[in-house]
């Protein structure tokens, strides 16, 4: 259930941004990383944060990219 929320934030990133490369990754303890994965490595974007702190960052994440991508 916690992973269901992590990746569906994932997925609306992706929706909006068009990158297919944004990924979560389960981490020990509950944690979650969002990483790029669009250069062939996982290029960590994020800390391992718990779940709360991790969807809000990918929510932040999202709100950037509609804002640059109305100017």
């Amino acid at each position: 259930m916690r992973s269901t929320r992590a990746i569906s934030a994932v997925q609306k990133l992706k929706e909006r941004t068009g990158n297919p490369h944004y990924a979560a990754i389960g981490m020990p303890g509950g944690l979650f990383r969002l990483v790029d994965r669009a250069s062939g490595v996982e290029l960590p974007l994020s800390e391992p944060l718990p779940l709360d702190a991790f969807v809000a960052f990918v929510d932040a994440v999202r709100s950037e990219a509609r804002r640059v991508g109305k100017e």
